[in-house]
């Protein structure tokens, strides 16, 4: 699928243009599954927790959350694009679900025709971590590192997920033999990376700064070092860590990821608002803002018309920087 296909689709919601008014069953009427990208104990479990908590307690009605790790997002996303229609199973995940895996693989569902946008929450970028005793404290030395020792490894939490794509795009902007190698989520690749199976791994913000903080294990002392962080501006949460952008590479290592909500496509705009009635709600209590800080990420939310025109708007973005990784975009 190319851009133009998706353009074409025109990222169509339930609240472009004229909907027809619906009644509304009593929604809902039963638990209802949230569907997280990742594995348990990951960014979108512990943040799908917190906002579960919030809608259970103003829906009355239990909201569940499941992780679905694996394939870059597609298990969870294919899940849902064949849920039914009825707001009762919907999916909280990362921009490449949506604007990335389109163009590098043929997925089981359409990522534009098969699901509603409802609304982001934060946007941010991942960082970019070795052990700490690497002789590496900056994005030149990690790749005069690279090119001394003749190879590294890099650990990302799947195939196509932003994480790659930086791993690819620095590989093609400085020549530095740099293996790739996925993981179904961040816990696996930082295990390894602290026993030195690995050399190198990203991580979100929050993540890398417990690590920073090291724990019995290490003595108290760092296990990493971060070196960078992807997107347009440093993290709240690790303020000192300098973005790839500020150490000189850029060409695409400014594009920012969100996470965000979205359900089947085709359900009843009724339901959908009062779906993302609840999720604003609950984005704007001081506990979610902290817990979207804390996770590193900048706190957003928009209408599902807005969600919707913002991804139209930055898949281009995200094509230009899978061609300039080096990445074929199908």
């Amino acid at each position: 699928m190319n851009r133009r296909d998706l353009v074409a689709l025109g990222l169509a919601s339930p609240f472009l243009g004229t909907a027809l008014a619906q009644s509304v069953p009593n929604f809902p009427n039963r638990h209802v599954r949230l569907i997280a990208f990742g594995e348990p104990g990951g960014p979108l479990d512990i943040l799908g927790r917190v906002f579960a908590e919030r809608l259970s307690k103003a829906w009355g009605q239990p909201v569940v959350v499941e992780t679905k790790p694996g394939a870059g997002g597609m298990i969870a996303a294919d899940f849902v694009a064949k849920a039914p229609a009825d707001g009762h199973t919907f999916l909280f995940t990362i921009t490449h679900t949506q604007l990335v895996l389109p163009f590098l693989q043929k997925t089981p569902y359409d990522p534009i025709k098969d699901f509603q946008p409802l609304t982001p929450v934060g946007v941010g970028g991942p960082v970019l971590m070795v052990r700490s005793d690497a002789p590496v404290s900056n994005v030149q030395e990690y790749v005069a590192w690279a090119k001394s020792k003749g190879r590294i490894t890099c650990a990302t939490w799947g195939q196509g997920t932003a994480a790659h794509l930086y791993t690819e795009l620095l590989k093609k902007q400085t020549g530095a033999p740099i293996d790739h190698v996925p993981y179904k989520g961040q816990a696996g690749a930082h295990i390894d990376l602290f026993g030195g199976v690995i050399d190198s791994a990203w991580a979100n913000p929050a993540t890398a700064k417990v690590h920073l903080q090291g724990d019995k294990t290490s003595g108290g002392k760092p296990k990493v070092r971060v070196i960078a962080i992807a997107g347009s501006q440093r993290s709240s949460t690790l303020a000192d860590v300098p973005t790839f952008v500020e150490q000189g590479f850029t060409g695409g290592f400014e594009t920012e990821s969100w996470f965000g909500f979205l359900a089947p496509a085709k359900t009843p705009r009724p339901v959908v608002e009062r779906i993302v009635q609840g999720l604003h709600e609950a984005a704007k209590t001081e506990e979610v803002r902290q817990r979207l800080v804390d996770l590193g990420l900048t706190p957003l939310t928009q209408t599902p018309d807005e969600f919707a025109q913002s991804q139209q708007k930055e898949l281009p973005q995200w094509e230009a920087l899978i061609r300039a990784a080096g990445m074929r975009a199908s």
